[in-house]
């Protein structure tokens, strides 16, 4: 993994707190559980970990869990033999294997499978990976760093997320607050992407924000945290073209009143004589078919919302992947679009 040129900037007590908790961690050859919401420098900490423990000069190999489907999951933890599944047309390792002797950061892990999770389990125990269609394990010597956005002892309590894994990765739990729970950073935080996007543009001088525009920064609740703030930050600053003080901070990229509407938000036309089945006088009857017709509604539009992707379209219903998937299947959806 390449040298990063981001760092850590804050003063706060909370945000110093979960960083020495890391950095006390960094020289135990144990796992450490990062937490945190999106945008609060998660895989930050992660690299932290690696470059201040034993194993700085050995490979930092980062995995988004969340970003391969199902099917694909196990075979870049593990690798596979050449012929071990359709289009496996050369033997390839995993990122077990291509971090012996570093630091396997799993970012994402609440969206393992299950599958996936007691293969994970038996790597973290014992040390041993098996490629897919291999017969023989191969040992391996790895420090697994892992982050989430979830609080993964609710996981396990739906039977969603294995108990036995949660142990294993848990040695030490860091976790990162949010950057409206960090008192003083966010003015720290817009001064030095302020005058780090001033000095990239080639601006001979940094005045700063505009009284108005930064109490507007310190007040606004920031979801997307510390990455949220920088892209806001930074294009106030680019698109700044007068001298002074910067007094112009949007907020919503996407504010405009010619964006297109979400088809679903569209109301249907005004035309269509047919109501939804919940509209309807129902017989007692046809309950289950109401139920199951109301069922599938929801999962062809969280589908639809979330572009088709399952594990997003899950999580907005409030569902694990397992239970989305059984659900797309009891109502005939694999596949969709």
């Amino acid at each position: 993994m390449p040298e990063r040129t981001t760092q850590f900037v804050g003063q706060s007590g909370t945000f110093l707190d979960a960083l020495e908790r890391a950095s006390r961690a960094a020289a135990l050859d144990r796992p450490v559980l990062v937490i945190g919401e999106r945008g609060t420098g998660k895989e930050l900490v992660a690299e932290r970990l690696h470059r201040l423990s034993p194993r700085w000069e050995h490979p930092l190999v980062v995995m988004n869990c969340a970003a391969l489907p199902e099917t694909l999951i196990e075979a870049e933890l593990f690798g596979h033999e050449a012929g071990a599944f359709t289009g496996a047309t050369k033997a390839r390792a995993g990122r077990f294997e291509e971090a012996d002797g570093g630091t396997l950061f799993l970012d994402e892990l609440g969206t393992l499978s299950m599958a996936a999770q007691d293969r994970l389990l038996r790597a973290v125990e014992y040390g041993e990976v098996t490629r897919i269609g291999a017969s023989r394990p191969l040992r391996v010597d790895v420090r697994i760093v892992a982050a989430t956005n979830e609080h993964l002892p609710d996981r396990v309590a739906a039977h969603s997320f294995r108990a036995d894994l949660l142990d294993r990765l848990s040695f030490e739990v860091v976790t990162l607050p949010p950057l409206r729970a960090r008192s003083g950073d966010i003015e720290v935080l817009a001064e030095h992407f302020g005058r780090r996007m001033a000095a990239e543009i080639g601006r001979r001088r940094w005045a700063g924000f505009s009284p108005a525009a930064a109490e507007l920064l310190r007040t606004h609740s920031w979801p997307g945290n510390v990455r949220e703030l920088r892209n806001v930050v930074e294009r106030a600053v680019y698109r700044w073209e007068e001298d002074g003080p910067v007094d112009q901070i949007e907020l919503d990229p996407f504010a405009s009143p010619h964006r297109p509407r979400s088809a679903a938000l569209t109301p249907p036309p005004a035309s269509d004589p047919t109501p939804e089945p919940e509209q309807r006088e129902l017989d007692p009857a046809d309950f289950k078919t109401s139920v199951a017709a109301f069922e599938r509604r929801l999962l062809t539009r969280a589908l639809a919302e979330n572009r088709y992707n399952q594990r997003t379209a899950a999580q907005a219903l409030g569902l694990s992947y397992d239970q989305f998937r059984h659900a797309l299947r009891r109502h005939d959806l694999i596949g969709t679009p």
